[in-house]
């Protein structure tokens, strides 16, 4: 499939962060929620940057194409699940912890980062993240909250 969208998205993006293979697409459609819908999404999105974020959603706005963001895909809602012809952002590659602010008990996050690297991280400062069960090893659950609050260790 080579759509004008898909075009601009690689030229943007690069090729390998665009896929369309549909063996690949498919494996991304849903998250571990099995009974709730999933389409299949025309392409996987997987950005390195929030400068990639925006390009692909200008791109998707300009064509109408619907944007379904998505972390590690542990959750257990179905938030994640794709619907037909939308392309699914993938945001793992944007895994970064960006800061620790142990007076506010704040960390700010990338959208990728997964719960452990979060305690890791703040438990150099004398915090602790509490494990969100569903998704202990995927991403927090306020993953497009980049501003993510901790608590302090007692």
């Amino acid at each position: 499939m080579t759509t004008a969208w898909v075009t601009e998205l690689r030229d943007a993006l690069g090729a390998d962060s665009v896929l369309t293979d549909p063996d690949v697409t498919a494996s991304y459609a849903r998250d571990q929620a099995m009974l709730a819908p999933a389409g299949t999404p025309a392409a996987v999105v997987l950005p390195w940057s929030t400068d990639d974020v925006v390009d692909v959603m200008q791109i998707a706005s300009r064509y109408g194409v619907p944007v379904v963001p998505r972390g590690a895909g542990s959750g257990l809602a179905g938030a994640s699940n794709a619907v037909d012809g939308a392309i699914t952002l993938v945001m793992t590659r944007m895994d970064a912890v960006l800061e620790v602010a142990p007076a506010d008990r704040l960390a700010v996050v990338q959208p990728g980062v997964v719960n452990k690297s979060l305690r890791d991280a703040v438990a150099g400062a004398g915090l602790f993240y509490p494990p969100d069960p569903p998704a202990t090893t995927g991403a927090p659950s306020a993953a497009t909250s980049p501003r993510t609050p901790v608590v302090c260790a007692a």
